[in-house]
């Protein structure tokens, strides 16, 4: 069984909620878990580090829970193989949001879970007109998503992580190319991922990102609105190909932590 968990926001929702569909449509069994408090920064998870406080939601394989934990409870919980986390959206683009409450999160996690790889996710950029657009300090999506992708690739290096789930680079792409696949839509509400084909795109990222599967072929088909197989087939194409995109740059990271 391979067991991930993603310290995480509604973020890590819709990359988690197909996630473990997707691992079993791939012939594995996994524990999906993951840690649930809306917008939750970096700087947010160090404060919950310190406190020990029961705050986080636990959602187990996509679904929520009743049940709250504090991030020590649940890193001690299990042998976790992958441990994710992320800033939050609004403060991905800002690069003095990160430090110094990244690398002293990535090192509580290594004292408390040594054996697990840590991955940094990625996410994305929003569409302009929404409010929380405004709450950035950029100009438009592509400049955003710039600011995105360097301030990811500093808080790998900081933390001397084994990669970078590609996600933020998935969720663009498919925006950019919406037309071409004829989809009314890549966010369900301006920032968050389509119920649908875009949860799906995100799980097929972070399961070939973590296990070098091939995603292309992939057959979960369980969703939670409906999705043509159009949509189905564009987002596994997006996923596979971001997925080789970053696979070079994460096998260089690995490389240098053995």
């Amino acid at each position: 069984m391979i067991k991930i968990l993603v310290i995480g926001n509604s973020f890590g929702t819709d990359c988690t909620r197909y996630l473990h569909g997707v691992a079993r449509a791939d012939g594995k069994d996994t524990k999906i878990v993951n840690l649930y408090i809306g917008g939750c920064s970096l700087y947010r998870h160090y404060r919950n580090m310190l406190s020990e406080e029961r705050i986080y939601n636990l959602e187990v394989n996509g679904f929520r829970s009743d049940f709250y934990v504090s991030l020590k409870e649940a890193l001690l919980a299990d042998e976790w193989d992958y441990i994710i986390t992320q800033q939050c959206s609004p403060d991905s683009g800002e690069p003095e949001t990160y430090e110094p409450y990244a690398a002293a999160l990535v090192d509580y996690i290594h004292k408390l879970a040594p054996k697990a790889k840590f991955y940094v996710h990625q996410t994305w950029t929003f569409e302009r007109e929404t409010p929380r657009f405004k709450l950035t300090s950029y100009t438009g999506p592509e400049e955003h998503f710039a600011a995105i992708k360097k301030n990811y690739e500093m808080m790998a290096d900081i933390t001397n992580a084994c990669g970078i789930i590609p996600d933020g680079e998935a969720m663009y792409t498919l925006w950019e190319r919406k037309e071409r696949y004829g989809l009314e839509k890549v966010h369900r509400d301006g920032f968050h991922a389509d119920f649908g084909y875009s949860r799906y795109m995100l799980a097929l990222t972070v399961w070939g990102t973590l296990t070098g599967r091939r995603v292309r072929e992939n057959s979960f088909c369980d969703f939670d609105v409906e999705v043509t197989s159009e949509a189905a087939e564009a987002a596994r194409e997006v996923a596979q190909e971001v997925v080789d995109r970053y696979a070079a740059e994460n096998a260089g990271r690995r490389a240098k932590l053995m």
